[in-house]
Order: structure tokens, then sequence, then C-alpha cells
């Protein structure tokens, strides 16, 4: 159905302030390096951990550690400062290059044996205890012990430089009782019985960040072994090990783990880490996924939900392989993961689907857009709240409609050669990446410059608010279409972008128009030889992020319905009906729509118009099921239209 008017998530939905500044971030340098300026460089932890009375009642959440930190010096220095929770964590003793230490406010302090210089390498040890308490990092219940670190979780179980940006191998001795089966990063070196207890040796070979480093485990886990091939080597092969207990139903990882590996190697390289591994855990786990490096964590019931495992499974590349370098560059992470999801659903699906899926993002963005940009430059200083960082509209929903609109203005071809060659750098891969890198890949791949592109959807908040008018004039035997593009928010920045436009004519036929709209307001002006009936703006939803009403005015002799102001076709409608509506008194014209208990949910128009036909289009994907009135309100007319959602 040709549509006249988009109406797209809240229209004319109020945006909140916030406390961000504006206009565009154009230069992020300061802040985007941040994460590389460090007095020393932590290469390896190793740490020793005793957790065997965790898996009994009363199930103590109390355990000692010892831990030795290897680091490469930067920068001249005689101590190093972690981050350690007081709350969480007793530091006991230091040893080796450790001489002493200070712990307070929730940092751990320790002088060194001697004054390091830039290159030297320094072991660091420590004998700590973790304490009897729950600090939503590790969790025990029964018969369950595994940890959940992000944003900064992983100093309240071990003391660490909990920043994304430092990776350091991880190399991990634990003892359980021999009834436990644990899984960790990377790959299980051995495994030693000692009488009643079973100690896990599990070493990564590749670096990772602290907040993707974890374990877990239960009593009496079952695991299920497979391997996948590499594309690149079919010799070649990664194991796969899923922790489940008993009765979960694993067909639906059976069946999907394979093809979607193949299919996330086929579009960013073949998986490059140790092992694929998932576990799903018990109703404490605070999440539906996390995304731990080699080693995921679902839900209870995870296993049989599709979209969950192809969303953390993409971080594998996405946020592990190439984590992001600060915090303010969550979205690479979360918006990649969201949007490769849904590049899923496109290849399971097809087009039609996707798109769907991206419509439902795009919705739910407009609906609780918080107001502030994809990028905040201070979160690469300082980490803002979790509900802040992993905020659902703006690190997922919007991050994925950003990479979407990208692959609009790029065309398919280009969009995806980016995205393979930003995953196959060897200067992002096993280290960080942050926007600028991002960027700089776009611009060298695409042989553009995108700058614009990334000034507007990433470095400034909210979005484009369209208020459009189209007119079409009888040249007599020629006809004039008048496009008028107006961007009317006052929170953000001006939106350039292409534009299509979709003109269908009298007799059946229509017409695709793209436009560069770079100022604002900008007219547009085009002749046909034949009769123009309607003008649909971005047709096909390719701009997800934005409200647009296009009026038309409609300058034929015929009246379209000359009994009544207002229209409703179709009626009953599911996903759309066109609203056409006639003015005869020039002045302001309101329409609203109302529900069944007659109260007004949505006001459609509210503005001046002179004499003519007009006609919008109403998007049914905001409405429930149900009966609702249209109100039409004219100087002193009024009409009422009843309409039927189904």
């Amino acid at each position: 159905m040709r549509i006249i008017i988009l109406l797209f998530g809240a229209l004319f939905l109020g945006i909140s302030s916030s406390s961000y500044c504006f206009p565009v971030v154009k230069n992020t340098s300061d802040t985007a390096h941040f994460y590389m300026q460090h007095s020393y460089n932590v290469l390896k932890y190793s740490l020793d951990i005793n957790i065997f009375t965790c898996y009994t009642s009363p199930y103590p959440k109390s355990f000692k550690g010892v831990e030795v930190i290897t680091i490469k010096v930067d920068s001249t220095l005689s101590e190093i400062k972690l981050n350690a929770v007081n709350s969480s964590l007793i530091i006991d003793s230091v040893r080796l290059n450790g001489s002493s230490f200070n712990h307070l406010n929730d940092t751990l302090t320790i002088q060194l044996n001697k004054t390091y210089f830039p290159g030297e390498i320094a072991d660091i040890k420590i004998y700590y205890q973790h304490k009897n308490v729950g600090d939503n990092a590790f969790y025990v219940s029964g018969g369950y012990v595994f940890t959940d670190c992000p944003p900064e979780g992983a100093r309240k179980w071990f003391p660490c430089w909990d920043r994304p940006s430092d990776k350091a191998l991880w190399d991990f001795h634990v003892k359980v009782p021999l009834s436990v089966k644990l899984g960790s990063n990377g790959t299980l070196a051995d495994s030693t019985i000692n009488a009643d207890t079973l100690i896990y040796h599990w070493v990564s070979e590749y670096p990772l960040s602290t907040y993707l480093i974890t374990l877990s485990s239960k009593n009496n886990f079952l695991i299920h072994k497979g391997f996948w091939h590499k594309l690149s080597n079919p010799d070649d092969s990664i194991p796969i090990v899923l922790y489940y207990k008993s009765g979960e139903n694993l067909s639906t990882i059976n069946g999907i783990l394979t093809p979607l590996t193949d299919f996330y190697s086929e579009k960013f390289g073949d998986y490059a880490l140790e092992k694929i591994g998932f576990a799903t855990l018990n109703s404490s786990f605070p999440w539906g996924g996390m995304e731990n490096q080699t080693m995921v964590n679902l839900m209870p019931g995870g296993y049989s939900n599709a979209s969950l495992i192809a969303h953390e499974h993409s971080h594998q590349w996405f946020g592990d392989l190439i984590t992001c370098g600060t915090w303010a560059d969550i979205w690479l992470n979360e918006g990649f993961g969201t949007y490769c999801t849904n590049l899923w659903v496109e290849h399971e699906n097809g087009y039609d689907a996707y798109k769907n899926k991206m419509n439902i993002l795009a919705n739910y963005y407009l609906n609780n857009n918080p107001g502030w940009p994809l990028y905040n430059p201070s979160w690469a200083i300082h980490t803002p709240p979790g509900s802040q960082l992993y905020n659902e509209a703006m690190s997922y929903n919007k991050g994925a409609c950003v990479l979407h609109q990208l692959r609009y203005v790029l065309g398919d071809s280009t969009f995806f050669l980016v995205l393979n060659n930003y995953a196959t750098d060897t200067n992002f891969m096993y280290k960080n990446a942050i926007t600028e890198d991002l960027l700089a890949k776009t611009n060298l791949v695409s042989g553009q410059d995108m700058q614009w592109f990334f000034d507007e959807w990433v470095y400034s908040p909210n979005h484009p608010i369209y208020e459009n008018t189209v007119g079409f004039v009888d040249l007599g035997g020629n006809w004039k279409v008048n496009v008028n593009i107006n961007q009317i928010q006052t929170n953000t920045v001006i939106f350039k972008m292409p534009i299509q436009l979709s003109i269908e004519f009298i007799d059946g036929t229509d017409t695709l128009i793209q436009v560069i709209n770079d100022s604002n307001p900008q007219y547009f002006e085009f002749t046909f030889t034949k009769q123009p009936t309607s003008l649909i703006f971005d047709p096909y939803r390719n701009i997800l992020l934005k409200q647009a009403t296009t009026i038309v005015g409609i300058t034929d002799s015929e009246p379209l319905f000359p009994d009544n102001c207002l229209q409703v076709f179709p009626n009953p409608f599911s996903d759309q009906t066109r609203i056409t509506y006639q003015v005869n008194s020039p002045g302001n014209v309101k329409i609203s729509i109302i529900d069944s208990s007659g109260k007004a949910i949505k006001k459609l128009i509210d503005k001046k118009h002179e004499r003519g036909k007009f006609q919008f289009t109403l998007p049914g994907d905001l409405y429930s099921k149900g009966i609702y009135s249209i109100l039409f309100e004219n100087v002193n007319y009024q009409e009422n239209k009843t309409v039927i959602k189904l």
C-alpha cells in the first residue's frame, strides 16, 4: 500500500532534557585514546582459589585466593594501584615484587620492592579472601557457583586493573568437589584429583578484558561436546562445550550453533578463539545472557532461545575478539550484537523479516529515547551507572539502527566489506577498538569521508523530526511536484541524509527518486507528463531513527470524496490505513485518535491548513487491536470516523 504520511514511534514525542553538551563532538582524540594512558600494562592474571565449600548448604560465598599479576611497566613507578572492592575483598599480604600494601576506598595500593623503569616486568603476588557477602559479581546458590562481571565486577572477586582496555592472559586454578563441573575462559589445560578435591586448570592463550573473565560451575553439571570446523581450513576444528542441567533440551542450540558460526565466519572472518563455550545458569543470573570470552552464560532455558544465542555468540567477534576500548564505545559491543542477531534473521527468513525486526528496534528507541548521544566522551573516563551504560534504547537498539542506516548509505557490498575488514584487522583482533577506529575503517574501505554520518548519528543526541509538505500543480498537460523537506527538531543537529521519495501516478505506475537532504529547510521540484496522486517520504523506512509527517496537497479538479470531509481506507486495517481529509475553511486542523474509552491517545495533526484535500497514512504497528475513532476538527466543523485495528 502506498503511504502518504509516515508516523514512526511516538509522534511528536517530547524528548527529555539531558546534561550532555552538544553540538557535535567532531574530534574526540583527547578522550578516544584515554584508555591507552596508564602507568603499567597487565600481561597476565594467574589466580588460584579454593571454592570447595561453596557448593553445599548453607552455600557460603567466602573463599581464599592467591593471585600473581604480571605487569609491564610503561612509566617509572614504585607502586601500582589496583581495583579491589573493600566490601567484598580482604587483602592478607603481598609478595614477590610487592613489598607492602594499603587497601582503602576500593583501591589496593601496592608498594613495589624497587623503582621500575619502562619496559621492565614485575610479578606481584597477592594473598586475599572473598567475604561471605553477595556482591552481584560472585554468585553462590543451590549448587551453582558462577561470576558475572560487567561492567566492573571483576574487582569484587579478585584484585585487578578493571578497565576494558587492559586485556591480559588468564591462568586459573580452582579447587572444587569431585562432583562439580566447571568451565572458564580459554581451554582446560588439565584437571587433577587430590582426595575429594578436583583442581581445574584453565588457560586463555588470547588476552581478554577483566569484565569478560568468568567461571561457570554446578554440582553434577552435564556436558555436551562437539566441534566446529573452520571455513578457511576444515581440518582445523574448534571445540564446542555446552554445560547444562538434567532435563534441559539442547535441540535449538545444537541445531543453530554450527550454521550460525558458519554465517558469522563468512561475514566477519573465521571464529578466532580457543573454544565455543556456553552454560545455562539458575535464576540468580541477572541477565538473558553474558558473552564472557569463549564461555557464554545464559539464563535458565536459554538454550531454547535462538535470538539470545545469536546475540551472545556474535559478541565473540564484536565484544570479545575486538573489545570496546572505553565504556564510551559500548555500542561497538551491544549495537553490533543486536544488529548481528537480526542479520541472522535475514539469513534465515529473508530481508522483510529482518526489516520487521529493525522497525521494532527503532520504535522502541523512539518511545524510550533518553536524549543522550550514542557516544558520550565522559564515559571513557567515568563509568556511568549500568542502567545508562546498558540502556536498551541506546546502546542496543539505536546502535543497531545506526548500522542499518550506514548500510543504506554505503550500499550492501561496501557495508559488509567494512565490517569484514574491521573484524579481521590485526590492529584490533585480540585487542581493543574505539569509535574513531570504526570511522577510520569505514572511510578507508568506502573511499568516502563518513565523518558527517558519525557526527549526526553517533556523536549527537536524538534524531530528525521531519514536517514535510508536498504540492501537486497542474501545468496544463504536465504536472509539477513541489517537495519541501523541513526538519523541526531543536535539541540536536540537522541531519544530512540521502532520502528516497516514491511518487505514484493516476495510471497506477510509480517512480523512485533519491535526493540528498543537506540543508534545512530544502526545496525540491520535479515535473512529470502524468498526474501524480501520492508521494511517500522514505518509503522503505531506511532512515529508521526519525519521526516524520508529510502532508500532500492535491489540486486535481474532481473531489476525492464529495460527500464527506474525512475518509479512512482500508477499514478495518492491519498494517496501515490511509486517512484522507478535505479542508473547506482555511485554518487550524486537528486530527486525533480516540480509544474505546473516549480518551485521546494521539494527536496526529495539529497545524494550519489552506483549502484543499490532504492525505496521510496511519501505521498499524503503533496500536493494539481494537476499535478507535478518528476525530477531525476544522474551524466550526467536526467529524468522527470509527476505525477497527485488526
